[in-house]
């Protein structure tokens, strides 16, 4: 690592976008709007420090000056953090904010001197997992994942990363990871806390790699138990494969990216002159970040394929359901079928029983001698008839 420079703040004359955004006019400063207005701290103006703006600090989880992998100081707050590593020459600070506001960024960007583009990004969240350097500092955006297991989801959070020289500032936004135990691991190891921020850097990537491991546990029990409801029929197991699917995208979307930053990071050892050790704690890091990608990568065409099962197996159960309805139709069919063969046929004596049962005056069967018999053997006719008519067209 480089020697510390001298702390001398510019003033924010020179920086536009550095200004609080309540000076800033409408339209002027990065993504001005709404947004950055709901950012803007409420209340005074932010106290100043050698000339240098500095935030309430209201985020700042914890503020800590390490010299020789031990912590000197524990100042209260941004301000008293600057004073104190400008007075422990080879010292480095480690600072760790959750969900800060914009004024105390811009703080820390005017005293590190940290790039615009890399304060939008952390002001900005929702980032994608990158690795830049601008100068001496590098800017680092991770995703962290971790499994829920009440409501059996994946829930990610966003953690931005600042390692300059003799600092290092995590921004989080949301509940993962849990740095304090970074910062308790890194504590309890003052000569890997020795090496600087680089070996920060490394504990936090670990940390956030580590992290994966109980959601990639999770995510393979989820699929288990899917499979199981998908042979066992269960209607509601298309929403949870969605639900799933949807949740291994943003998996992906934060481990893949991370194969290609730790590769960045080791082809700049000889360059940056990186501690051996700290190249082999690397390197490891790396072999868990593409074994995790691998997993991800599998547990995502497993759900296609379980996906299509599914469909298939439903597609199936609606085919059997519809030949039943269909057969149960046909059933019907025949029944009224027959119902009607033997209502026609009872239909033809009644008729003829009904016409002699008029009983008019002027009927000439009335008074025929045959008339009786006749009327008997044409409803016999009619109904021997339509009897057999029927049962030739099997509907008897």
């Amino acid at each position: 690592m480089s020697e510390r420079r001298s702390h001398h703040p510019r003033p924010l004359k020179k920086y536009p976008w550095l200004r609080p955004a309540a000076a800033r006019g409408a339209g002027h400063g990065p993504r001005s709007g709404a947004g950055a207005a709901d950012r803007s701290p409420a209340g005074p103006a932010p106290a100043t420090v050698d000339g240098t703006a500095v935030a309430d600090e209201r985020s700042v989880v914890d503020a800590a000056v390490y010299r020789d992998g031990r912590r000197v100081g524990t100042p209260d707050g941004l301000a008293a953090t600057y004073r104190r590593l400008r007075e422990e020459p080879g010292a480095m600070a480690w600072i760790g904010l959750y969900r800060p506001t914009e004024a105390e960024l811009l703080s820390l960007a005017e005293e590190f001197d940290l790039h615009k583009l890399a304060i939008e990004d952390a002001m900005e969240a929702h980032q994608r997992p990158k690795l830049e350097r601008y100068g001496e500092t590098l800017f680092v955006v991770l995703r962290a994942a971790r499994y829920l297991d009440a409501v059996e989801e994946v829930d990610f959070g966003e953690l931005h990363v600042f390692v300059g020289p003799d600092f290092v500032i995590t921004v989080r936004h949301g509940a993962a990871p849990d740095l304090s135990a970074v910062r308790a691991r890194m504590e309890s190891a003052p000569e890997l806390l020795a090496l600087g921020p680089e070996a920060v850097l490394y504990a936090i990537l670990d940390a956030a790699v580590d992290g994966y491991a109980p959601v990639v546990s999770g995510v393979q029990n989820d699929i288990d138990e899917i499979e199981t409801e998908v042979f066992r029929g269960d209607p509601a197991v298309s929403r949870r494969i969605y639900e799933l699917s949807r949740e291994m995208v943003e998996f992906q979307r934060a481990t893949r990216p991370l194969v290609g930053m730790l590769r960045g990071l080791m082809a700049g050892f000889d360059k940056y002159g990186t501690d051996e050790e700290l190249q082999r704690y690397l390197r490891d890091v790396a072999d868990h970040v593409t074994h995790t990608s691998e997993r991800v990568d599998g547990f995502r065409s497993a759900l296609t394929d379980i996906l299509a099962v599914n469909a298939t197996l439903v597609t199936q159960q609606q085919n059997a359901e519809m030949r039943a309805l269909a057969e149960a139709g046909f059933e019907q069919n025949e029944e009224v079928k027959k119902i009607s063969a033997w209502a026609a046929i009872l239909f033809a004596p009644t008729l003829v029983g009904t016409i002699y049962g008029m009983n008019f005056t002027h009927m000439p069967e009335l008074h025929w001698v045959l008339g009786y018999p006749f009327a008997l053997l044409l409803m016999a006719v009619v109904c021997v008839s339509l009897y057999v008519i029927f049962k030739r067209r099997d509907w008897l």
